[in-house]
This record gives C-alpha cells, sequence and structure tokens, in this order.
C-alpha cells in the first residue's frame, strides 16, 4: 500500500468536512434568524456526562470492530490496493492471490483489534471514538486525530495517553509480518505496515466524526457507544 492512499484518504474526508461545515453555518443562521429569545437569553448548551461501557458493550463493539462489515469492507479494499500494486509479489495475481491478500489483510486488523480492547481491559481505559462537542471543521478534525492516540480513563472520562492504541496497528503488522508474509520482510516492513495501519485508524476516527451527524447513517448503528459526544470540550473547545 503506497503511502499516499491515507493522504488521499484523509483528504477526501477533510473536504468532506468542509462541505457539512458550510450546511451547519447555513443551518446556525437559519435558527438565529427564527429564534426569539437569541439576544434575551444566554445560550446554555448541555454537555453529557461521561457513561463508561459495560463489559457486555464492550465485547458488542468488539465484535462488530473485528468480525463486523466495516473490517470486512475494509480489508478488501486493502487487498484490492496489494493487488493493483503486486504486494507482496510472491503471493502473486489471480483470485488465490487476492484470497490471500484479503485473509492477510483482515487477520492483521483482528489482531491489531484484539490487542487494543485486550490492553484496554487490562490499563482499564476506553478506547472507543466519542464525538467532540465542538463546532468548526480543523477543531473536529482536532479532536479526531487526538483521539487516534489517546483513550477514556476513570468515571469521569478524563482523556490519557493510550498504550493500547499505540501498540495495537503494530503488533497486527509485526503478527502478519513474522507470521505469513514471504521471508524476507522484516521489522522494518512490520514498523511501515502499522505506520500506515495506524494513518488508516486516524482516518477513521475523522469519518465517525463526521458521518455520524447523519442520525440514521448506518456507521452509528454499527458502533453502540460512538452516538455519545465526548464527555469534556477538552482542548478542542
Amino acid at each position: 500500500m503506497k503511502i499516499r492512499l491515507p493522504i488521499i484518504v484523509l483528504s477526501i474526508l477533510y473536504v468532506f468536512g468542509c462541505v457539512q461545515k458550510a450546511a451547519e453555518s447555513q443551518l446556525l443562521a437559519a435558527e438565529e434568524s427564527t429564534s426569539t429569545e437569541a439576544t434575551t437569553a444566554p445560550s446554555i448548551r448541555s454537555v453529557p456526562s461521561y457513561q463508561r461501557p459495560t463489559h457486555r458493550e464492550m465485547v458488542g463493539n468488539y465484535i462488530l470492530d473485528t468480525y463486523g462489515p466495516y473490517p470486512i469492507v475494509g480489508a478488501a479494499a486493502a487487498a484490492g490496493i496489494n493487488q493493483l500494486n503486486n504486494a507482496p509479489p510472491e503471493w502473486k495475481q489471480g483470485a488465490e492471490g487476492y484470497g490471500k491478500r484479503f485473509g492477510s489483510d483482515f487477520a492483521m486488523a483482528a489482531v491489531g483489534t484484539t490487542t487494543r480492547y485486550a490492553f484496554s481491559e487490562v490499563l482499564k481505559e476506553d478506547t472507543l471514538y466519542y464525538r467532540c462537542e465542538c463546532r468548526g471543521v480543523f477543531p473536529r478534525v482536532s479532536h479526531a486525530v487526538i483521539s487516534t492516540l489517546t483513550a477514556r480513563r476513570g468515571e469521569d472520562g478524563h482523556r490519557v495517553f493510550s498504550i493500547s492504541a499505540l501498540v495495537a496497528p503494530y503488533a497486527g503488522a509485526t503478527t502478519a509480518i513474522y507470521g505469513w508474509y514471504p521471508n524476507r520482510y522484516g521489522a522494518k516492513d512490520a514498523l511501515r505496515l502499522g505506520s500506515y495501519d495506524f494513518l488508516i485508524h486516524m482516518g477513521t476516527n475523522i469519518s465517525l466524526e463526521f458521518l455520524y451527524s447523519a442520525p440514521r447513517a448506518l456507521l452509528s448503528r454499527m458502533h453502540m457507544r460512538n452516538m455519545y459526544r465526548a464527555p469534556d470540550p477538552g482542548p478542542n473547545q
């Protein structure tokens, strides 16, 4: 997979965010023009309190994140790109080559997701993604990027640096390199693939941040807890 692919994905998501921001601005202007109390009463926006997911909810999210439609589609797309790039060339082309690449990408993602959830359970972290309570494209993108390396901890859901999020993509890549990739691949390739997976995870967070704006969006039904917004304003307000 070429490094330009994650950049293209992030660029598309950025354009999508700009379009959505314009729509939100128009909606906000319409609400302000029709409101009769806007100039006499202060605007108060309540921030929902943090509710730590139950063990059952975490298991449900783990199953969806590992074996649901999103990882299947992601593995199929990654396998198609690797097929075009003939990477690795030892797997050749045709249906058999695509099958090997699909199985490899799906297994790599499954190992990474399992690692993230396992570490989060041990470290008492909540690694689910929560949408930002802030407004504006850049604050929301910043929130999504920061969330790639952070998690929620404690009853108040305060943000902490997440070892789970850092280790997970490289665990999947390392398992693939030393588990079923050709012998000529080594540590540098594991680092490269893990970095690609990290960027893809970042792009996924950005997509969750903006695509969840549609109340009936498919993604909002795929994650049980991700309909909730971040429990505190944090550095993104």
